[in-house]
């Protein structure tokens, strides 16, 4: 190992270093291309030769970097690697990253990196979030806010554009609006955020965590799970923002070591205590950021503002304004931004009404505890459900939302993992298994649906499933939904 790489910075003599960068995917380019511009020597491997990945390695080869591509690439660790960087999806588990703990050799994710390349004097502000749901919502609504108050800033990381090409950008950013994954925390080890909030935490990509070599002292994937998410908080300077409805983010909060001075801010549904965001009539209220918060709130929004409006969706939003406000941000900015914000598709998002029922598109709901937010939201509910189940189980989710289920239509390869929840808990409620794979299944399932659904019941999409079993991701099988509601509505 080269024992400078552990302290280093934007200002060290990268031309001796030599990384390898494992995965060409989004952020696994950017890294390199990082990389490049502090002057390392670097080579990138890959098992896939996708078409995408090709084009990247022609733009990289013709910039000198070294690229493997194909299956075998990633088999073997190059002798003088001095540092890896890896994309967020590999687990510890890969033998490339196995080969580099086992010769001392330092792993870290683009996210560390970028972080690196901002030290010690181009430091832009970071406001971070995670959790097991709403990452992407509370960060485009952050992103919003800030917007509106007239910073300049970007979402970036897990939300989709890496943070390496924020910092490599020519535009010079006020701060920068972060969605960190778990996966993206686990390779960070250096991260001082201004501000941070776990959003919630619920069982998700236990399959990621089944290995716990990684997790000294830890004896569960869960809280392994847990651990990268707690991961956000160390050397915080200013907030430490928790779910109130969730005492686990607080306890992250309560041992983590932050920074001197950094303040533990709560975010609720109810009434706010002091140093919590909150609700009150129908008004979202600050009195962790204001100078008489022992006695008074001040207004920020109007629940109106949140769109679309259900409580999982406040939350973020509380969430979103917590870190806001604690950049200092006004708040005539957060209504603003909260107003001016349009969440993408596949995100509670009603398609069409056909009959009198409302079919919803949540297919950005990947998990159980993404499904049962989506569930909250809705009195009579005819469910669509199934993908991969990553390890998950459905039993409290059945459980907790059954007097509202009028029935379920499943579909996909872990299908029977939620018909069985339903079988032990809800017998009484009628099941439709579609058990084609093929690409006619959704359209199968919303005509199922349809026939169970009466006048005034929401026919939901929420699949508490990964996609990639029958799809290229969570936005193609919502097309897929929405097409087959398109020719339910226009047939005959």
């Amino acid at each position: 190992m080269t024992s400078w790489i552990s302290a280093a910075n934007r200002l060290s003599d990268w031309a001796r270093a030599h990384v390898v960068v494992a995965g060409l995917g989004t952020s696994g380019f950017a890294a390199a291309d990082g990389l490049l511009s502090l002057g390392a020597r670097v080579t990138v491997l890959d098992e896939s030769a996708s078409a995408a990945n090709l084009d990247r390695a022609t733009l990289l080869e013709l910039l000198d970097v070294s690229v493997r591509l194909g299956p075998g690439a990633t088999t073997t660790l190059p002798e003088d690697a001095d540092l890896v960087v890896t994309s967020p999806g590999w687990p510890p588990t890969a033998p490339l990253l196995r080969q580099a703990r086992t010769r001392n050799v330092p792993i870290w994710g683009e996210v560390e990196l970028a972080w690196r390349m901002m030290q010690p004097d181009r430091v832009v502000p970071w406001l971070a979030v995670t959790g097991t749901n709403g990452k992407t919502t509370t960060v485009n609504m952050l992103e919003s806010i800030l917007t509106a108050a007239g910073l300049s800033t970007s979402a970036v990381g897990n939300v989709g554009r890496p943070i390496v090409e924020a910092v490599l950008d020519e535009k010079t950013y006020d701060v920068l609006a972060v969605e960190l994954s778990s996966f993206q925390l686990h390779w960070a080890n250096s991260l001082s955020l201004h501000s941070a909030a776990v959003l919630n935490l619920q069982p998700d990509h236990q399959e990621w965590y089944a290995d716990l070599d990684d997790w000294p002292g830890i004896s569960s994937s869960m809280d392994a799970y847990a651990a990268d998410k707690a991961r956000i908080y160390q050397r915080v300077t200013h907030s430490c923002i928790y779910n109130v409805a969730d005492p686990r983010t607080e306890s992250m909060v309560e041992e983590a070591e932050v920074s001197e001075g950094a303040r533990a801010i709560g975010f609720t549904l109810g009434i706010p205590s002091v140093s919590m965001l909150g609700v009150v009539d129908d008004l979202l209220v600050d009195r962790a950021f204001v100078p008489q918060r022992r006695d008074s709130a001040l207004e920020l929004a109007k629940l109106s503002d949140v769109v679309p409006f259900a409580p999982h969706n406040v939350e973020n939003a509380l969430a979103a304004a917590a870190l806001a406000r604690s950049f200092g941000v006004p708040a005539a900015a957060v209504s603003q931004g909260l107003r001016d914000l349009r969440i993408g598709d596949h995100r509670i998002q009603t398609i069409a009404e056909v009959d009198g029922v409302r079919f919803v598109d949540d297919s950005k709901a990947t998990n159980p505890h993404a499904a049962a937010s989506s569930l909250r939201a809705f009195d009579r509910v005819v469910w669509l459900a199934g993908g991969q189940a990553k390890g998950t189980t459905f039993d409290e989710l059945v459980l907790t939302y059954a007097p509202k289920l009028q029935g379920a239509v499943l579909l996909g390869v872990d299908r029977h993992v939620i018909a069985g929840a339903l079988a032990r808990h809800a017998p009484q409620i009628p099941v439709i298994v579609i058990d084609s794979t093929e690409t006619d299944a959704m359209a199968q399932a919303v005509a199922a649906a349809h026939e169970l659904a009466r006048p005034g019941d929401v026919v939901l999409l929420a699949p508490g499933c990964a996609s990639k079993d029958m799809y290229s991701g969570y936005d193609a099988r919502g097309n897929a939904f929405a097409a087959a509601v398109s020719a339910l509505q226009h047939r005959g």
